[in-house]
């Protein structure tokens, strides 16, 4: 008990900052470190093109919470990726805030919260911290090898089966990943190709508000410290995997058209970052619209329109611009500040995401561990 009301002080705190013979012997010698070196060579180059010829082995989901990854990795689930479903899934069940299902290994995430817990951390206090030298220092338990032996496809110590039949290319989602990939980077015989994901900030500050509220009988975040984990997960999935093949979608886009928009992901996945075929090769439209909510449909619209009505607050170019938003500061308070400074940070990462400026590789990132943090909220 204390330390979980140790852990709450902790995001409190967090917060309130934030609103032989010789000459024989030595030709011999030479001849043989040549001979060894040229060997070494070609047998280096051989195994990096067949590295190169090697299918990529499952897919990872990259996004903050909230921000539909759920939804995307369910609507991909439908081509028969493997996610870890079986007799003894290793599959979160689903829940009131996802009724369909949150589609993550439980094993994996029980092992990025081990991660995260070591160092003093949460999914949502302290992230911009994660060490990956730090989390590797330790061997797995008995949850991590679970989650291991299934991205790796391999027989797990701790049981039978891993449930990932062979041949069939894994999907892994959990927005924790964001923060913890370079630690599973390390440990996985097959560099994943990675989809990433995101939604507008302020619809994700609000959600997480929303949510927080319901679930801790009224505390909440307020919408700075959403924003604020907004800039810090979606800054950190695109620095952790740009070296990686990467695929890129948004909210809007699934709901904008979504089988259009998922036969696109699955085309790129398999030809530009050759990731194994998944054993469906297309989905139906009756598929699709089954599993994505018309009702979110209709609300993203209408929320699109009302928001067409709000003053602008700055306009980022490329026809995307931080409106006004609605408020519990006073106008002209250190708050109201701190909460616009914020907004606007996360606006800017926001019109680069739907620009594509950010996915370049000279893009100029938050120095989220240094930054000018905005007014005190109290």
């Amino acid at each position: 008990m204390g330390q979980i009301m140790t852990r709450r002080a902790h995001r409190r705190q967090e917060r309130s900052l934030l609103s032989g013979g010789g000459l024989p012997f030595l030709s011999f010698a030479v001849a043989a470190v040549i001979f060894w070196a040229v060997w070494h060579s070609k047998i280096s180059r051989q195994v990096e093109s067949s590295a190169m010829e090697t299918p990529t082995t499952g897919v990872m989901v990259l996004g903050m919470h909230r921000s539909g990854t759920s939804m995307l990795t369910g609507l991909l689930s439908n081509f028969g990726y493997a996610l870890g479903a079986g007799p003894d899934s290793d599959l979160f069940e689903a829940a009131s805030d996802n009724v369909k299902g949150f589609f993550e290994n439980k094993f994996i995430v029980f092992q990025n919260d081990v991660f995260f817990e070591a160092q003093n951390m949460a999914w949502d206090y302290n992230i911009s911290l994660f060490d990956p030298d730090l989390a590797l220092e330790g061997d797995l338990d008995k949850n991590g090898e679970r989650g291991l032996s299934f991205l790796n496809n391999e027989p797990s110590f701790f049981g039978l089966f891993n449930n990932h039949p062979k041949g069939v290319p894994y999907l892994q989602k959990d927005p924790r990943m964001c923060i913890t990939l370079p630690a599973w980077l390390r440990m996985l015989n097959n560099r994943p190709a990675i989809l990433f994901t995101y939604r507008h900030p302020l619809e994700v500050a609000e959600s997480l508000k929303r949510r927080e509220e319901k679930e801790h009988e009224g505390e909440a975040y307020p919408l700075t410290y959403g924003l604020y984990l907004w800039i810090v997960y979606n800054t950190q999935a695109l620095r952790h995997s740009e070296r990686l093949c990467r695929v890129h979608t948004s909210n809007n886009a699934i709901f904008k058209s979504p089988l259009e928009e998922l036969l696109r992901i699955h085309d790129e996945l398999t030809v530009k970052c050759h990731v194994m075929p998944p054993p469906v090769a297309r989905v139906s439209q009756s598929v699709v619209d089954s599993f994505v909510d018309p009702k979110l449909q209709h609300n993203s619209k209408e929320r699109k329109k009302e928001e067409e009505k709000l003053g602008v607050l700055k306009d980022f170019g490329d026809n995307c611009v931080a409106r006004e938003f609605e408020s519990e500061y006073e106008k002209g308070s250190s708050n109201r500040e701190a909460e616009t400074s914020m907004f606007l940070m996360a606006m800017e990462i926001y019109c680069d995401l739907e620009s594509g400026k950010a996915y370049r590789k000279d893009y100029k990132w938050p120095d989220i561990l240094h930054w000018q943090r905005p007014a005190r909220i109290s």
